[in-house]
C-alpha cells in the first residue's frame, strides 16, 4: 500500500507541475464551453493535483486528499471526452491514447480510493 500511495502522490505532483510547465497543452484540452476561463482552470487544476498528491503522503490529510483527487478526476473527465470526440484537434496524441484515457479515469479513481484507505 505504501508503494501504491507513493506512486499515486508522485503521479499527481508531476502531473500538476506539468500544468505550469506546459500550460498551452492543458488550455487546448479545455472544452469549448469553458474556454473563456481556460487559464484559471488549468492553474487551479494543476495546483489541486500538486496539493492532492502531497496530501496523500500525509496521514492527517490522506483520506481527504483521496476524495479530493477522485472529485478532481471527475471534474476533468469532460476534457478527456472532448479530446476523444475531436481527435483531429489533437494530432500529437495517438488516437488510441485519446480513447484509452476514457476507461483509465475510473481506474485512476479506484487507485486514489484504495491508496488512501488504510
Amino acid at each position: 500500500m505504501k508503494t501504491s500511495r507513493g506512486l499515486l502522490a508522485g503521479f499527481f505532483v508531476a502531473s500538476g507541475l506539468n500544468h505550469f510547465v506546459s500550460p498551452r497543452f492543458y488550455r487546448a484540452i479545455v472544452p469549448p464551453s469553458l474556454r473563456h476561463d481556460a487559464k484559471r482552470l488549468v492553474e487551479v487544476s494543476g495546483a489541486a493535483e500538486v496539493l492532492g498528491g502531497v496530501g496523500v503522503l500525509l496521514p492527517r490529510t490522506r483520506r481527504l486528499s483521496g476524495v479530493a483527487l477522485i472529485a478532481l478526476l471527475a471534474a476533468v473527465f469532460p476534457a478527456n471526452l472532448y479530446m476523444a470526440s475531436e481527435p483531429e484537434r489533437f494530432k500529437r496524441v495517438p488516437r488510441w491514447a485519446l480513447y484509452a484515457r476514457l476507461p483509465l479515469q475510473p481506474l485512476m479513481m479506484w487507485w486514489a480510493w484504495r491508496a488512501t484507505r488504510d
